[in-house]
C-alpha cells in the first residue's frame, strides 16, 4: 500500500512532538515531587490537563467540520503544544507549571481530530485502518525515542530536569515547523447530521443525538470499555510494586512503545484484509489476558511477555477503532464524529483513573486489575453480538 504525502507528513509530524511529550511523561511526576509538589497536587494537574483536551477535540473537530478546514487547527494545535513545553523554561512555580500543561494538553485538543480526519480523507474503504496504523507507528516511536532520549541524559546529569526540558523544546518546534506545509484539499460532501452554526465549548456533545444508528452502537459500547479502563500507569506501578527499580519500570513503558510501534501498522493493513471487527475483538481479548496476567504477576518475566501482549492488544484496538468510526462517517462529520468520541472517552478515562487509584489504593492491585478484566469481557461480549448488525460501508 503507497502512503501518501500528506499522510507522511503528519506521520512525521506526530514523531517530532511525541518525542517531545515522551521526554519529559516518565520524569515529570518525580521532578514535580522533587521540587515540593503532592501527589493530590500531580493528580489533579494530570486529571484537569486531560479533561480539557478531550472536550477541546470534540469541540475543535465539530469547528474543522463547520468551517471546512483542518489546517489550521493541525498547526494552531501543535503550536499550543510547543509554546506548553518553553513555558517549563521560565520557572518552576505552580501557576508556570500548571499553564504549561494545560496549553500542551489544549494543544493536543485542538488539533487532533481534524488531523485524523485528514488521515481519514487521505484513506479508502480499504485502507483506513493500515492509515491510521501507520500514523499510530510513527507516533508510537516518538514514544520510545523520547524517554530513551531521557535515560541517556539522566544517566549523564543525574537530576538536571531544566536540561531536559530545553531538550524537549527542539523537537517540539520541529513538529510544528513541519505542519506548515499541510495544505486542505476540498471538502465535497454535505453533512448528514446537521451541525448546528452556534455552540459553546460543549455544544459538540449534542452529535450523539443525531448520529447514525451504527456509529452509536459502537461508540456506546467503546465508551463503557473506556470506564472500566485501568490506565496505564498502574500498569506501571504493578512493576514497582513488585520490587523492581526505576530504570526498570522506565525500561518496560519504553519495550512496550516498541512494540506497540513495529506492530501498529502491520496490524492495521491485516485489519483492512480480514476484517476490522474481528481484529478489533482480538485486541479486547488480549487486553483481557494482559489485565488478567498482571493481577497474579510478580516476576519479570511475566512482566515482559505481559508487556508484550499489551502492545499487540493496543495495536489492534487503537487504530482499528478511528478507522472503523471513519467508515461510518461522511467526510464533512469526520472532525465531530471523532472528536466527540475522543472526548466522551476522555471523561470515561478520567473517571477510570479515580475509581482504579481508589480500589488500588484500598483493595489493592489484584482487586483492581480483576474488576478492569470483567469489564472488558462484557465490552467483548456486546461487541460480538453486535457484529452482524454494525451495517456500514467498509468490510467489517
Amino acid at each position: 500500500m503507497k502512503i501518501s504525502r500528506l499522510v507522511l507528513i503528519l506521520s512525521f509530524v506526530s514523531l517530532l512532538a511525541d518525542i517531545a511529550s515522551e521526554l519529559l511523561y516518565p520524569v515529570m511526576p518525580v521532578y514535580l515531587k522533587s521540587i515540593g509538589y503532592s501527589f493530590i497536587a500531580i493528580g489533579l494537574l494530570e486529571g484537569v490537563a486531560n479533561l480539557v483536551a478531550g472536550i477541546a477535540k470534540g469541540y475543535f473537530g465539530k469547528l474543522s467540520d463547520k468551517r471546512g478546514e483542518r489546517s489550521v487547527f493541525v498547526k494552531t494545535g501543535y503550536g499550543f503544544s510547543a509554546i506548553g513545553k518553553g513555558l517549563l523554561l521560565i520557572s518552576s512555580a505552580l501557576p508556570i507549571i500548571y499553564l504549561s500543561r494545560l496549553t500542551d494538553r489544549l494543544g493536543k485538543g485542538i488539533r487532533t481530530a481534524p488531523r485524523d480526519a485528514i488521515l481519514a480523507a487521505e484513506s479508502t474503504e480499504e485502507t483506513y485502518a493500515a492509515v491510521f496504523g501507520f500514523h499510530r507507528a510513527m507516533d508510537t516511536t516518538g514514544a520510545v525515542v523520547g524517554p530513551v532520549i531521557g535515560l541517556i541524559w539522566l544517566y549523564f546529569y543525574p537530576g538536571n530536569y531544566k536540561g531536559m526540558f530545553m531538550i524537549a523544546v527542539f523537537p517540539a518546534v520541529a513538529s510544528w515547523l513541519l505542519t506548515l506545509i499541510v495544505k486542505d484539499k476540498s471538502i465535497k460532501e454535505k453533512p448528514v447530521v446537521s451541525l448546528e452554526k452556534k455552540g459553546g465549548f460543549f455544544s459538540h456533545f449534542g452529535y450523539w443525538k443525531n448520529a447514525k444508528q451504527e456509529y452509536k452502537s459502537l461508540v456506546g459500547t467503546l465508551i463503557f470499555f473506556a470506564l472500566v479502563n485501568s490506565p496505564d500507569v498502574f500498569l506501571l506501578l504493578t512493576i514497582k510494586a513488585a520490587g523492581f527499580s526505576d530504570q526498570t519500570m522506565i525500561g518496560a513503558y519504553v519495550f512496550y512503545n516498541l512494540i506497540y510501534a513495529l506492530l501498529s501498522y502491520p496490524i492495521g493493513k491485516l485489519a483492512d484484509k480480514i476484517g476490522k471487527m474481528k481484529v478489533l475483538i482480538v485486541g479486547i481479548v488480549l487486553f483481557v489476558i494482559t489485565y488478567c496476567g498482571m493481577a497474579y504477576s510478580s516476576t519479570l518475566a511475566e512482566f515482559v511477555i505481559l508487556f508484550m501482549v499489551y502492545a499487540l492488544s493496543m495495536a489492534c484496538t487503537e487504530s482499528v477503532v478511528k478507522a472503523l468510526i471513519s467508515g461510518f462517517i461522511p467526510d464533512k462529520e469526520r472532525g465531530t464524529a471523532i472528536g466527540f468520541y475522543s472526548s466522551t472517552s476522555s471523561i470515561a478515562a478520567l473517571i477510570a483513573g479515580a475509581w482504579t487509584g481508589w480500589m488500588f489504593g484500598s483493595y489493592g492491585i489484584k482487586a483492581a486489575f480483576l474488576v478492569t478484566t470483567a469489564g472488558a469481557l462484557i465490552s467483548m461480549i456486546v461487541l460480538i453480538l453486535k457484529m452482524n448488525n454494525l451495517k456500514q460501508k467498509m468490510v467489517l
